[in-house]
């Protein structure tokens, strides 16, 4: 399937996206779409899900690269930043753990090299029926995520359900991330548990003429240990079709603190509630590790919107959890 025709607009600072966001967008928000590695952005195009009148390829600006470790102890890094330094960092293996192991779960190799932190937070929601051919959708009638008022997912619902399927943000929730969003207004810094919607269709809190610049991780979750798992069809390409990220602290055989967030089986990555209260202060065993993975069980709600069935991915999310957080301990 060959590309649409677009203008490719090409910024060098952070400035001169965000002036090319404000002169190309177009009143409807849709003439214009952001290029950070390209592996989500281009298929879609190809699938004629975007046609925008231009592109505006990010890959130029410097200031929104690399990993920088900060004074206090935190550490700051560019949205540009490609999957494969954040998998190869030696700090952040060290200091957050469960990044490099989520980001080194990402495709392969090759898209690793290409994509971006960015990027995989900014993931397109996926579904069966949105993530097809034109003449595909066209034969199903169209679905509320493009171009049509029906949800195949839960038919007769007015609510989207493409699922969110990116590997990072699970583990950057664990993490207490925050980002950096820039604009014309200025820049904002919001905490990434706030930037997702819970909506397949409008799945994150990010204007047209916005731009994700940065991701911070604090000093408060260094160290903790951190552990990812991750359901797929093809272990060397495929998208998540469950997954769960862990990140642990312990003292002295005890839990002192612990996040579990989960990410493929709802329309945005989430925190297991409750998940911290239910481990702290405990030595962690079979019986308490169980009880978080009946938790993060109870957090999942996969629907149709992959090859695999709601069922087996739920349950998948319960072993991976109970396995995820047995792991972190033993660390």
């Amino acid at each position: 399937m060959s590309l649409p025709e677009f203008r490719l607009l090409r910024p060098r600072s952070i400035e001169d996206a965000v002036r090319c966001l404000s002169e190309h967008l177009g009143k409807d928000g849709l003439s214009l779409r952001m290029l950070a590695g390209g592996t989500d952005l281009i298929p879609s195009m190809r699938q004629k899900l975007f046609e925008p009148e231009y592109v505006l390829d990010l890959r130029g600006i410097v200031a929104m690269r690399g990993i920088r470790p900060q004074g206090d102890g935190g550490v700051e890094i560019g949205a540009l930043t490609t999957l494969r330094a954040i998998e190869r960092s030696d700090f952040l293996r060290q200091h957050y753990a469960v990044l490099t192991e989520a980001a080194a779960t990402v495709a392969s190799p090759v898209l690793r090299n290409m994509g971006t932190i960015g990027g995989n937070i900014c993931l397109d929601t996926r579904c069966l029926w949105y993530n097809q051919s034109l003449t595909w959708r066209k034969g199903c009638g169209f679905c509320i995520k493009k171009d049509g008022d029906l949800c195949h997912v839960a038919p007769g619902g007015t609510k989207c359900w493409a699922v969110f399927s990116g590997d990072t943000p699970p583990a950057l929730l664990c993490l207490d991330a925050e980002i950096e969003i820039a604009s014309a207004n200025g820049v904002r810094r919001v905490p990434l548990n706030d930037f997702y919607t819970g909506l397949g269709d409008n799945y994150r809190k990010l204007q047209p003429n916005e731009l994700v610049t940065r991701i911070f991780l604090p000093a408060s979750t260094a160290g903790y240990r951190g552990v990812y798992r991750k359901l797929r069809v093809r272990g060397s390409i495929d998208y998540p079709l469950a997954g769960v990220a862990v990140a642990m602290k312990s003292y002295d055989g005890h839990v002192a603190d612990a996040r579990i967030a989960v990410t493929a089986v709802n329309p945005a990555p989430l925190l297991v509630k409750g998940a911290g209260e239910l481990l702290m202060g405990k030595p962690l065993d079979e019986a308490l590790a169980e009880a978080v993975g009946d938790l993060a069980a109870k957090t999942a709600k996969p629907l149709t919107t992959s090859a695999l069935t709601p069922e087996y991915r739920r349950e998948m999310i319960r072993v991976f959890a109970k396995r995820a957080v047995l792991a972190a301990a033993a660390n």
